[in-house]
């Protein structure tokens, strides 16, 4: 093979570049979709960031900034269709198209037995992690048809598919965003969408703090969990980099586990 040749073909590294690409990521002031915002941001794209936090939305803003990277923040309550429209409106506006969609925002567990949930904070759970995720991905997948096509990334859990006890409806919400990124993703393959879900295990975020720390419950994940110990928010950013860019040109509808091994068992 020539030198010529050789150079014409591209490294495995450049399939993960997202420059010259715009990612919307909602949860983004914290957490998961603050990791996962940077990562993005690190390979090159700009970032829209989406959540309730203004504060702490301004902080990542700053972050994805520092990287030579566009960054703008928009303040809104996803559960509130008028809000959510709104904001995906300001992200048009001001990228003119989104390439990537991260749809992370999503209400923590409630910890307590089925038989003592209340039907508010079932509403709470199921509002906020179908029913916005639903509308947003619509929303959103709806512009990226006519643009030519995009990659969504929904957060499922590793309860998605195994039974969780005191968890039953976090585990429930999460099954049914499963579900719809297999549903998406066979409705829009024609229009070049890929649509995807990431199915985090324990980790350690302000969200699971108060179970991992807990002296029973914290030691009986860590004995559940065949690694022996809770996920990093920078072992789902990998993964989310991975189903943004063209690394993952070939994978859609999928259920992508980071759990530890849990749902290996």
């Amino acid at each position: 093979m020539s030198d010529e040749t050789s150079a014409r073909i591209p490294s495995v590294f450049d399939q993960f570049s997202l420059a010259g690409r715009h990612a919307l990521v909602t949860g983004a002031s914290r957490g998961l979709g603050r990791v996962i915002a940077l990562a993005l941001a690190d390979a090159g794209a700009d970032v829209a960031l989406v959540a309730r936090a203004a504060d702490q939305l301004a902080q990542v803003a700053e972050e994805v900034r520092t990287r030579g990277r566009q960054a703008i923040t928009v303040t809104a309550d996803l559960t509130n269709l008028d809000e959510l429209g709104r904001a995906v409106d300001q992200v048009y506006e001001a990228f003119g198209k989104v390439d990537v969609l991260v749809s992370n925002a999503g209400i923590s567990p409630i910890w307590k037995r089925s038989t003592e949930v209340t039907e508010d904070e079932w509403d709470a759970i199921m509002t906020t992690n179908v029913k916005a995720t639903f509308f947003l991905c619509t929303n959103v997948a709806a512009r990226m048809a006519e643009q030519g096509g995009g990659s969504i990334i929904t957060l499922a859990s590793v309860a998605s598919v195994v039974g969780t006890p005191r968890m039953a409806v976090y585990g429930a919400s999460k099954a049914a965003v499963a579900q719809l990124t297999r549903t998406f993703a066979l409705e829009w393959a024609r229009h070049h969408i890929r649509v995807n879900a990431i199915a985090p295990g324990y980790i350690a975020t302000d969200m699971t703090a108060g179970v991992l720390e807990h002296p029973f419950f914290g030691n009986a994940i860590r004995q559940a969990t065949p690694l022996g110990r809770p996920g990093q928010p920078d072992e789902i950013a990998g993964i989310a980099l991975y189903l943004a860019s063209d690394a993952s040109s070939f994978a859609t509808g999928q259920l992508f586990l980071v759990d530890g091994g849990i749902a290996a068992e």
